[in-house]
């Protein structure tokens, strides 16, 4: 039974969920936030929606004409280098990101009488992610079940998974880590050296497709 909405960037985390539950994903959702990266990752998103089969929707919401601070948006700084759990990464938290996306997504899972939302948080996003962490995906599933006629809930099945570990699954189930999206500058090519780059390249290594412009 097809009974989920995913919350599908077109990242590296949520394209092995949309691979590993393709069967039972009515719909993914796709957020064009105002971030450097959306336009880079949607594309992705929707050539493997349309790979799948799966129904593809964006979703618009513009966090830079709300007056959202964060390096990750149009309207921010630069995207630091480093490493992803560097204090430096903070800068690119979109605030209660996550909280407003599952909202919007319960919404509309349930208006299509869907009544599980996914969401690919994981291990390695909560050093500087407040809404990536086990205590606010809880919290936030039982508002939804008391929000909803049909107690929908949210099912985050990568929270306690480190992204070596979501790769590795990814890798068995054929997902082509080639066409996914994870720099946060969101040029045509993979930076190489911001940290979801970082976190990207020691996740896939050993199997890594992708092409960094530091190795040009």
């Amino acid at each position: 039974m097809k009974d989920i909405v995913i919350l599908y960037s077109g990242g590296m985390d949520s394209s092995v969920a949309l691979y590993q539950y393709a069967s039972q994903i009515r719909l993914a959702v796709s957020f064009d936030y105002g971030s450097k990266h959306n336009k880079k990752e949607i594309e992705y998103a929707a050539l493997n929606c349309q790979r799948l089969n799966i129904e593809h929707r964006v979703v618009d919401i513009d966090f830079n004409k709300m007056g959202f601070v964060s390096s990750l948006l149009q309207s921010g700084g630069d995207i630091p280098n480093g490493h992803y759990e560097d204090d430096t990464m903070r800068s690119t938290v979109v605030p209660f990101r996550n909280g407003i996306m599952l909202s919007i997504a319960t919404g509309i899972a349930e208006s299509m009488d869907c009544d599980k939302i996914l969401i690919c948080n994981h291990a390695g996003d909560h050093a500087i992610y407040p809404d990536c962490r086990e205590n606010f995906i809880e919290s936030m599933s039982q508002a939804i079940s008391y929000g909803t006629y049909n107690n929908a809930k949210i099912l985050a099945p990568f929270t306690n998974l480190s992204k070596r570990e979501i790769a590795t699954i990814g890798n068995e189930v054929h997902v082509p880590f080639e066409n996914t999206y994870s720099c946060y500058n969101g040029q045509k090519v993979h930076c190489g050296t911001c940290g979801t780059c970082t976190e990207r390249k020691e996740a896939l290594l050993g199997f890594d497709p992708t092409v960094y412009q530091q190795s040009l």
